[in-house]
């Protein structure tokens, strides 16, 4: 087996480095049947593909926390119940200072993309490094804004993480803006449905524009969160990406279902987790009816 591990210097920009996927196309030249390179960064970090067309991730909305084991505790502050509210005396005029102070813990997963190497490809080294950099890696990227959004472990998943039910929804929306900053935080940014912010939000009276220059908000469309829905909240502050800063990239037999067809496959790989650490700074907005 040809593997090859790369160390991070390897994403310093610049016109020496080699992109994941020429690295892995320069292994499949020498071993096909069995390459595999390993990389000691998180390939979704360095991905510039789409640096011409910025749009953000998931990724881009939250602090990183490098973690070199698979289970990770961490501190929250999570919202009271209405009889510990109750008890603490500044609690109507400082919603925050009644926070459970408690302890959790956060997992680093395995977030995973499969391309197929189209027949012909394998032999110009050049066109493969571009396919996997072009298509292997934005397929990895979705992965990952899949999973930071309502994977298993996502955000919009999270059991502590309140909804706010609406019937118009830029209403809906902007009251959660209103009850962050009523805990002294600020609606950092949010991620929508590409639906939403196309049909609901872009072009409605430079909402969009108020929102980005005077509350600095940042917006992540993806079509992870259902349409109608928006998760809002300081997300920078509230929530860390756990990022294992491992990737690897191999040939590999995909699980039944993955492809169509037979073909040689190759498969990207991350390892990343997310702590929660104040759930109470972040608001789903859904239609009335779905705010069980």
């Amino acid at each position: 087996m040809t593997t090859e591990t790369v160390p991070a210097q390897a994403t310093t920009p610049g016109p020496l480095r080699q992109s994941p996927g020429r690295l892995f196309a320069a292994a499949f030249a020498a071993d096909p049947g069995r390459a595999e390179v390993r990389f000691d960064y998180t390939i979704t970090e360095a991905h510039e593909p789409t640096k011409d067309r910025p749009r953000l991730t998931v990724r881009n909305l939250l602090r990183v926390r490098p973690v070199d084991v698979d289970v990770v505790r961490f501190w929250t502050e999570t919202r009271p119940d209405p009889q510990d509210a109750g008890a603490v005396l500044d609690a109507e005029v400082r919603r925050e200072s009644a926070f459970r102070f408690g302890m959790a813990e956060a997992g680093v997963h395995p977030i995973r993309a499969w391309v197929q190497i189209p027949e012909g490809l394998a032999g110009d080294p050049d066109a493969l490094a571009e396919f996997l950099d072009y298509r292997l890696l934005v397929r990895l990227a979705t992965a990952e804004n899949q999973a930071l959004t309502n994977g298993p472990y996502g955000l919009i998943n999270h059991p502590d993480i309140a909804r706010i039910a609406y019937r118009d929804y830029v209403t809906g929306v902007l009251t959660a803006c209103d009850e962050i900053e009523q805990t002294g935080a600020t609606p950092h940014a949010m991620i929508v449905n590409p639906n939403d912010f196309y049909h609901r939000l872009l072009g409605r009276d430079g909402l969009l524009a108020e929102l980005a220059t005077s509350n600095g908000m940042k917006i992540s469309r993806n079509r992870w969160v259902p349409p109608g829905t928006a998760l809002v909240g300081d997300i920078s502050v509230g929530a860390r990406l756990l990022d294992a800063r491992r990737s690897v990239i191999r040939v590999a037999e995909p699980p039944p279902g993955t492809f169509a067809r037979p073909g040689v496959a190759v498969c990207a790989e991350v390892y990343e987790g997310l702590a929660v650490l104040l759930p109470a700074l972040f608001y789903l907005v859904v239609p009335e009816g779905a705010a069980a």
